[in-house]
């Protein structure tokens, strides 16, 4: 078992990362079925909630079916985040994540994401303050170092747990490396056997197949592991990975009419959350990945995200069962 705090996971948990413009509660909930252990929302910007922005409240939207659910924020001003937390809590969410891993310009220009692993004293401070400020249990989402000369990985997870901090997720790069190159596992590992660590460490990074899934658990000993993008409209992954580590054996690929039962449930529940419109165009993103693979689709999927009312989405939905329901994935 591995405890988040006083939150209870099986070994070896899978975790949904957190990512712009695809963990809204919709895809969490689709991924919650399919097996994800613990699943976090889109990363919120502190000062985008302490203006009430009405896109970062939004987000933090969260249902009793995903627990445990983390709501994931991003800041560096100490001020603006402890303000944050007070807003957080009113969502009652299981966990509140700290993003100091985010490598975008935009981010990282400010000081936050990635941008605070130039100063670790600020970040440890910065945790510090929102333990103390809140009885929910801290997590921290990370990478590696600022860039390879800066790797103090096993340094930064000590003193972010010495004050408090209740998990700790490493992606295997460095803000240098944005997401080129291969992840590296091997100073996570080196975190995970700091034998002064008794928090959870999870991994990310490059998890995109059941075998690297095991690989993480089995050659690099971590408690679980964070997986982001490989779930993009494909939120099979997690229960593929957990049928792999019972059996050994690769679950069949999801047939047409899984994808489209998945889609079809996906667009409905965007709408009854977001309303038709905008429910209708921020699942549009979400169709090449469904329906990936499949050749000749390119007209429906040009129809999918072109349509404009749910009943006709809906209606492409049933020509695609009709035209390609006996198609077998390989």
């Amino acid at each position: 078992m591995v405890k988040i705090d006083n939150i209870e996971l099986p070994d070896f948990p899978l975790l949904l990362a957190p990512m712009e413009d695809v963990s809204d509660p919709p895809f969490r909930a689709l991924c919650k079925e399919q097996g994800a252990d613990v699943v976090y929302t889109e990363f919120i910007s502190s000062e985008g909630l302490i203006r009430d922005a009405a896109k970062s409240m939004m987000k933090l939207d969260i249902y009793e079916k995903e627990r445990p659910v983390g709501i994931q924020i991003f800041g560096a001003n100490l001020e603006s985040m402890l303000q944050t937390i007070d807003i957080v809590e009113k969502s009652n969410p299981d966990i509140i994540d700290i993003n100091f891993g985010c490598p975008v310009k935009k981010v990282v220009s400010k000081g936050a994401g990635a941008g605070i692993l130039k100063d670790i004293d600020l970040m440890v401070k910065l945790t510090e303050a929102m333990v103390k400020r809140t009885h929910l249990p801290i997590t921290v989402k990370t990478r590696l170092g600022w860039d390879h000369n800066s790797i103090k990985i096993v340094e930064v997870a000590e003193r972010l747990q010495d004050v408090g901090c209740k998990a700790i997720s490493i992606h295997g790069r460095t803000r240098a490396q944005m997401y080129k190159g291969d992840a590296d596992w091997k100073p996570i590992a080196e975190v995970k056997n700091n034998s002064r660590m008794h928090i959870p460490v999870f991994g990310n990074g490059d998890i995109n197949s059941p075998e690297k899934a095991m690989e993480m658990r089995d050659q690099y000993g971590l408690d679980g592991a964070m997986i982001g993008r490989a779930t993009i409209g494909y939120p099979w992954f997690f229960k593929e990975v957990k049928h792999f580590f019972n059996t050994g054996e690769h679950l069949p690929a999801p047939t047409i009419a899984d994808r489209v039962d998945i889609a079809r449930r996906h667009l409905q529940m965007a709408i009854d959350w977001k309303g038709e419109r905008l429910g209708i165009v921020e699942t549009r993103r979400h169709y090449t990945n469904y329906f990936k693979g499949i050749p000749h689709f390119k007209e429906y999927r040009l129809k999918m995200v072109t349509t404009d009312d749910s009943e006709g989405v809906f209606k492409i939905f049933d020509e695609v069962i009709h035209q390609f329901g006996d198609y077998q994935f390989s």
